[in-house]
């Protein structure tokens, strides 16, 4: 009579061909700080989480076609340093934990939300769909033709030439948002159409977003009296593989708001100058470009700031320009441990944002001043 059979030693773990659940999200590699790291999500939970190169080279090899003793070899090869059990174990019981496994428990699913209303009269949301991704699936089929590149690329030159014509009537169009701001009725109207035009720069990112291999979490209303907004979450879009596709949902927005002028153009285009309503429409085409083009300069919160990271493949980047900045006031040795592309690209952010904040206040401060005493 035999005794029990012996514990699998390290030969039979790394006999193993564990597998991440193929729903799981990994990002490409982003720089934050000094450190470059990976983001993992379940799309189930919603939660997520930071790993390293090294994390992120042995995560994404766990597809069950490779046991751990492969996907070891070529850590080994890779980096030069053999994995032992101990680290397999630690890096299984992590996702185990985490129930990014197949074949492991499912995966924990979030509370449903306690109702489409939170908040309160001063400030608060007001979530106005059941499902957000389903209603934003429809609206992208809808709107799929206009998406073709070439339509695009047609509207795109439409908007460039429209912001060209009306830069030559700058004066114009200045003398047209003094006279509104006399006027509360067309002012009220103009108003009306700009909120419009914001609630469609928020639809735009969810259908852009939708086209492009992202999801669509939340739908709703936010405000924080006296303003009210159309907001729209968009989910896993930072985890799409072509950085293209990500920085074409974070612009989808103003390009949105530019296409909403195009019309009004046209009809401001077609009136003779002195014409009431070409003075409103002047007006709403000054406003509708401002608020388009402030919104892409690359300064948070504002979709300049996300088309930049992920364009430059950072998070984060303007609280790690500004640690960056600081620590290289105070401590010259630290910052230069930071890698050679984090120093230079923190240096140039922290400096260039600061002179875009001055130039940005000046152009302002001067368009205010000519709007209010012409």
């Amino acid at each position: 009579m035999t005794g029990p059979s012996p514990a699998p030693g390290p030969a039979g773990l790394l006999g193993h061909r564990p597998a991440l659940r193929p729903d799981v999200l990994l990002s490409a590699p982003l720089l934050n700080g000094a450190a470059t790291v990976h983001l993992v999500k379940d799309p189930v939970s919603g939660a997520s989480f930071e790993i390293g190169p090294k994390e992120f080279f042995l995560v994404s090899r766990l597809d069950g076609s490779r046991s751990l003793a492969e996907i070891g070899a070529a850590y080994a090869q890779a980096f030069g340093r053999r994995l032992g059990e101990g680290n397999w174990q630690q890096l299984l019981a992590l996702l185990g934990t985490r129930r990014l496994l197949a074949g492991g428990p499912p995966p924990a699913t979030p509370a449903p939300p306690g109702g489409p209303l939170e908040g309160t009269l001063l400030r608060g949301r007001l979530r106005l769909v059941a499902d957000a991704d389903a209603a934003t699936a429809r609206l992208h089929r809808a709107l799929r033709p206009l998406l073709h590149p070439v339509v695009l690329v047609a509207l795109l030159l439409g908007c460039l030439a429209m912001e060209a014509a009306l830069a030559v009537s700058f004066g114009e169009l200045a003398d047209g948002l003094g006279w509104l701001l006399r006027h509360p009725a067309p002012l009220l109207a103009v108003a009306t159409l700009m909120w419009l035009s914001t609630a469609l720069h928020e639809f735009a990112h969810g259908i852009a977003a939708r086209h492009l291999g992202g999801t669509v979490g939340e739908i709703g209303l936010r405000w924080r009296l006296p303003v009210a907004i159309m907001y729209c979450v968009v989910d896993n879009y930072r985890f799409l593989a072509r950085r293209r596709h990500q920085v074409a949902v974070a612009c989808a927005g103003a390009f949105a708001n530019l296409l909403f002028l195009l019309p009004f153009f046209g009809w401001w285009a077609a009136l003779p100058e002195g014409d009431p309503t070409r003075r409103a429409l002047g007006a709403l085409l000054l406003l509708g470009s401002a608020q388009a083009l402030v919104n892409l300069l690359p300064l948070p919160p504002l979709d300049g700031y996300t088309m930049l990271g992920h364009g430059l493949r950072v998070t984060r980047l303007a609280p790690a320009s500004s640690g960056y900045l600081r620590l290289r006031m105070r401590d010259r040795a630290a910052a230069a441990a930071y890698p050679a592309r984090a120093r230079r690209l923190y240096l140039a952010y922290g400096i260039g944002s600061a002179l875009l904040v001055l130039l940005f206040a000046a152009g302002l401060t001067g368009a205010v001043w000519y709007a209010v005493t012409t």
